[in-house]
């Protein structure tokens, strides 16, 4: 058993000390049987929140309203939930209705995917009433129970299904992915958070080619944000090589390329992306949207981040080494006489010296020739002979 469970194991027997039922669930319990790396441990009880705060003194409530406490133990945090059920789900978002249980079966007969419905006790014996141990090896994703009810619930677990396509590389069993075709407009009735942050994880999997196949064929990708008209750019971005780029920034960027969509802005906040994750994707975008090399002055401009991204994304886009472009950059960037602004030998002050002028505009456009000339070498950065270079084109 994984040192994340045996350190867990002393809430699970104190729990069961007290006289309830505990259990390790969840993406934790999945991981551990596919080999895959795990992170934390969700844990769920038969006792109520009520009665876990009885157990353990230091609690926090997180989400008490279905049953979730977090639980503070040896200075670690354990999230401990109350065996439920839940019912009406009007909104295909969250259940009208939850019930505290004692029944770990009925537990495990609401969740999303038989993978997920696994239970493990402290000895690392699994309560596995849905075969979810099989589907992993089979490497199936298929829904507890009827898709439809499933999807019905929580339309959201359509695209969470394609997700794990992407993370896992599982294939869906042929009635889900079906279902989950029928029902995918289901997802207009997904706030586009969810939806945003479920399509990032996505495009972080390692066999997201697989994913975005699947949200092809399925039809789903037209209810996600703008997405419509795009399905012959997210064919072609399908045809790179996809985890070679690591950062999502380039995913993205990569993603818009390929769509042809040109107004980045306007799209990406449709998908209530934040500011600072757009402006770095706009930066990308501006380095691979040309097709001559990227210049002194724009690798200057862009930063040395920004520049191995975008250069990574070219790279891909010619099926080239993205080690050798990624070395480039870095060997390029670091022959920049400036690197920022504020390395330029002069400021502003020395031009308000030498040109005896109040300032202005000018000083920026003065400054960024400056740069220019200092970064193509036509002087070097030092006070002189900037003043010597400014003088011989009759600037001062």
């Amino acid at each position: 058993m994984n040192e994340i469970f045996l350190s867990a194991v002393p809430i699970l027997e104190k729990i069961e000390k007290a006289g309830f039922q505990a259990y390790f669930v969840g993406g934790s319990v999945r991981d551990e049987i596919a080999g895959r790396e795990i992170n934390d441990v969700d844990i769920a009880t038969s006792a109520t929140p009520n009665e876990i705060k009885s157990i353990f003194p230091v609690t926090a409530d997180i989400g008490i309203e279905h049953g979730t406490l977090l639980v503070i133990h040896d200075h670690a945090q354990y999230e401990v939930t109350t065996f439920r059920t839940e019912s009406g789900y009007t909104d295909f978002r969250r259940p009208d209705k939850v019930d505290f249980v004692r029944s770990l079966l009925e537990d495990l007969k609401r969740r999303d995917f038989t993978m997920n419905a696994i239970a493990m006790d402290k000895m690392g014996v699994l309560q596995d009433p849905f075969e979810g141990r099989k589907a992993i090896e089979d490497k199936i994703i298929v829904t507890v129970g009827d898709p439809k009810e499933r999807f019905h619930e929580d339309a959201l677990r359509m695209l969470r299904a394609i997700r794990f396509a992407g993370t896992l590389g599982f294939k869906l069993e042929e009635q889900t992915f079906q279902s989950l075709k029928k029902h995918a407009p289901l997802l207009r009735n997904i706030a586009t958070e969810r939806i945003f942050s479920e399509f990032e994880k996505l495009l972080k999997g390692s066999f997201s080619k697989n994913a975005i196949e699947l949200l092809v064929k399925s039809e789903m990708f037209q209810y996600l944000p703008g997405l419509e008209p795009f399905r012959t750019g997210l064919k072609k971005y399908c045809q790179f090589e996809l985890p070679c780029l690591p950062s999502l920034e380039e995913k993205w960027s990569l993603l818009l390329f390929t769509s042809g969509i040109t107004a980045a802005e306007p799209f990406l906040r449709n998908w209530k992306m934040p500011v600072k994750q757009i402006r770095e994707i706009q930066k990308i975008l501006s380095l691979i949207n040309q097709e001559d090399e990227i210049s002194t002055f724009q690798l200057f401009q862009a930063g040395l981040d920004i520049s191995i991204k975008a250069g990574r994304v070219r790279a891909v886009m010619k099926s080239q080494d993205v080690q050798i472009s990624e070395t480039m950059t870095i060997k390029k960037f670091s022959s920049l006489p400036v690197k920022k602004p504020s390395d330029l030998a002069i400021t502003g002050n020395d031009l308000l010296k030498w040109r005896n002028q109040k300032p202005g505009p000018w000083m920026k456009e003065y400054l960024d020739s400056i740069l220019l000339a200092v970064l193509e070498k036509q002087t070097e950065n030092n006070r002189e002979a900037i003043k010597e270079w400014l003088s011989s084109c009759n600037l001062i």
